[in-house]
């Protein structure tokens, strides 16, 4: 604010200068493109963009390495508690 006073902008200053390319947040879902280029490109809802998102990080999902031990002990524990009355579940 000392920099740019009373009607200046900021794009002048340094402090502008220097962060410009990276300080702004980009927008995971929002399109920002003008009307003719949204429609060029398919006219995309923001619940299409949000299912293309929600399936394109489903598909690149890669389960974390996990000892074979562990996961027959957690198979185990919930065949277990479905045998209880738990629900059943599908894997």
């Amino acid at each position: 604010m000392a920099d740019v006073g009373h009607g200046g902008h900021f794009f002048g200053t340094q402090h502008t200068l220097d962060r410009f390319e990276t300080a702004f947040y980009s927008p995971l879902l929002s399109d920002w493109s003008n009307y003719e280029s949204w429609s060029e490109r398919g006219a995309l809802t923001a619940a299409d963009r949000a299912h293309q998102i929600f399936s394109q990080t489903v598909a690149a999902h890669e389960p974390p390495p996990l000892d074979t031990a562990r996961l027959e002990e957690m198979d185990d524990f919930v065949a277990r508690r479905t045998a209880e009355g738990g629900a059943d579940i599908e894997r």
